[in-house]
Parts: C-alpha cells; structure tokens; sequence
C-alpha cells in the first residue's frame, strides 16, 4: 500500500474515532430529563441525579373527631293548632293580636252573648225551683205523704232542669273564644265586628317549645341511632348558627318505598328557630376524643383506596394505603400505620411517586443544570 493511502485511511480511522466519542458524549444526555450521567476521567459511571419536587409538610396532631349523618328539613313545631269559632256570632271584642304570647285557656274574642246569658239566667232559675220541689216531694216520700211515682217525677224534673242549665252555661262559654294551648299567635284571621260562623278558622297558634325537624334515615343506619342521641342544626338563615337538638323519636317501622326511618329530632326553644325554616341536621354517630388526625386535603384516591405520602429520610415519601376508622368534614382517623408526629405530605402530592425526592419550602434551590455545563466547559 501507497504512503499516500496509508495517510487517507489514518485520516478516516481518525475521524470515525472522533465522531464516536462525539455520539456517546450526546448520548449521556437525554433532552426533556431530569437524570444526567457524569463521567469521570477514569470512565467509571458517575452520580445519577433526581429533581426534586417541592412540597409541602405537616406532622400528624391528635383531636377529637366526630362521625355524622347529615340530612335537610323543615323545622315544625309539633304544637301547631287552628281555633275556631264555636257560635254563629259577631266579635265584640279582640283581645290578642299576632305576636302575642298566651295562655292555655286565655281569653281571646268575645262573641255576642245577651241571648246565651239570658238563656243561662232562665235555667238556672228554673234549676233552683226544680230542686226545692224535689227536695219537698224527697222529704214527703220519707214520711209516706206522696206517692213513690210522684217522688220519682220530682226527681225527673230536677235532673231535666240541671241539664238544661248546663247547657245554658256551655252556649254561653261558646261566645268566649279560648286559647287551646300555650304558645304565640302566629294568625289572627279576623276582625272586630266580624260576623263569624261555627267551625270558622279565627286564630293559629304555635307553641314554640315544640320545635321538631323530621328526617328520613337510611335503614341501614339504624343501629348507629338511639333516642336522645345528640345533634346539631345548622341554620343558613341565621349565618349558619348552630344550634343543639336529641333524637326525640325514632319510627318503629319502615318505610318500603323508600327504605328510610322516620326520625324526629328535638331542639330546645332557641333565639331565631322559627316553623319552617331550612336547616341542616347532623346526628352524632360516635366520637374519638383523642384520635390520629389526617388532613383531608393530605388525602390521595387512587382505584377506590385512599393513600398518604409520609416524609422519610433523605427528604424521599413512602406511599401508605389508609383505611379509615373515623372521619369527618375535615380530618380522617386511620386505622393503623401512621403515628403522632409524622410528617404527611398536606400540598403538592398530586403526580407524587413512592420514594419520590422532594423539597420542603427553606430548602436551597436546586443548581441550574445549565450553570454546571458551563462551569464544566471551563
């Protein structure tokens, strides 16, 4: 072979060589990664390095948690009645007006009732004369100056006559318009000088110590229920005040087309609770003084299991399942696996991998992957 080829295939051998180096150097680097693979002199593969992901922590606390049902209702009140007129007469007189509190049995309106008092005057003359006769034809009989069929005709009449004065007295009491129950008067449906009717709706009251919201249970809860358990009632009307209530009452059946159980929950008389408000009810189901509290925004869902990221060593987190024991609107009780004081992954979980790296706020920021080409390239 000729010098001169010899030159051109050392050439070709020199750059071949060249360009290989070339491609395995671009090749250590893989454009869009995170990971870069450094050599060194000696060619031995050098540190892999991981980008880690920033995150916030906070360590697990202890609390109380409690379970709930939550259901909506309309708050009644279980003493709820309509009065009504008794006598077709006018009103003469207005005692009470809408607002009011009353007694039972208060006087309410009075009705006109010359012909009723003149009725009762009548009877109870007549009584007073009935029962002197029969007490002279008793007295007369003892002695044997009458007859027995005369004695019994006395007697006859003097019961005929207390009747009729009682029902004098309950005519009379018709024209006296009462308050049934105790409670405020919510209607007044009419007005003085008002000629009225019998059976004519004139008042609605409302006893409102009464106050109930009835709500309807899956049966499937029904062994978490018992009477007098406790529960709150949330009203939006009032800014979401809460009030305190019990179960009062639980249906003994229920019912089929629906598969839910009447329960009547009962609340104390409290400023602003009113008949027919909105509210919502939570019955308290069982409670954890003391329990292992988990943010619910620490929660992961993944396939229908419920997953935490515990920060570990190495600011690296472990992957844990969590089965719930206890929960509410805002934290979850596990079962087991967690302990006070672990450092749960509360923000930037999403995409996380178990033994992902990651990077707490206050930790140095990590060097541009650019700068250090530079700094190599010098």
């Amino acid at each position: 072979m000729s010098e001169e080829n010899v030159g051109i295939l050392n050439s070709k051998t020199t750059l071949a060589i060249a360009l290989g180096i070339t491609i395995f150097s671009g090749g250590c680097r893989i454009e869009g990664d995170t990971r870069t693979i450094e050599n060194g002199g000696n060619g031995e593969e050098g540190e892999r390095k991981v980008e880690a992901i920033p995150v916030e922590v906070a360590p697990l606390g202890e609390g109380r948690i409690e379970a709930t049902l939550r259901f909506s209702a309309t708050l009644e009140a279980e003493r709820d009645v309509k009065v009504y007129a008794e006598a077709t007469r006018r009103v003469i007189k207005l005692l009470v007006e809408e607002g009011d509190t009353v007694r039972k049995g208060q006087l309410l309106v009075n009705l006109q009732d010359e012909e009723q008092r003149s009725a009762l005057a009548k009877a109870t003359s007549q009584l007073d004369q009935r029962k002197r006769e029969y007490e002279w034809q008793k007295s007369l009989f003892e002695q044997d100056l009458v007859s027995k069929q005369a004695f019994i005709d006395a007697e006859y009449q003097s019961d005929q006559a207390r009747l009729a004065f009682e029902e004098a007295q309950r005519q009379l009491s018709y024209t006296e318009v009462r308050a049934a129950i105790s409670g405020i008067v919510t209607e007044r449906s009419v007005n003085l000088g008002d000629f009225v009717s019998v059976n004519q709706p004139l008042f609605r009251i409302v006893d409102f110590d009464s106050i109930v919201a009835r709500i309807y249970v899956p049966e499937k809860e029904l062994p978490r229920l018992e009477r007098r358990q406790p529960a709150r009632l949330t009203a939006d009307a009032l800014g979401g005040l809460v009030f305190s209530g019990a179960i009062d009452r639980i249906s003994p059946v229920v019912d089929p087309g629906t598969g839910t159980i009447k329960v009547t929950v009962a609340t104390p008389r409290q400023q602003g609770l009113r008949p027919g408000m909105y509210v919502q009810v939570e019955l308290v189901t069982s409670v954890h003084e003391h329990a292992i509290r988990i943010p619910k925004k620490a929660l992961v869902y993944d396939n229908d299991q419920i997953f935490v990221f515990r920060l570990g060593n190495e600011r690296t987190v472990e992957r844990l399942a969590v089965v719930p024991a206890l929960e509410d609107t805002e934290y979850m009780e596990p079962t087991e696996g967690l302990a006070l004081g672990d450092q749960i992954v509360v923000a930037g979980q999403s995409g996380l991998k178990d033994g992902a790296k990651v990077r707490l706020p206050g930790d140095p920021e990590p060097e541009d992957e650019d700068d250090d080409k530079e700094e190599d390239d010098e």
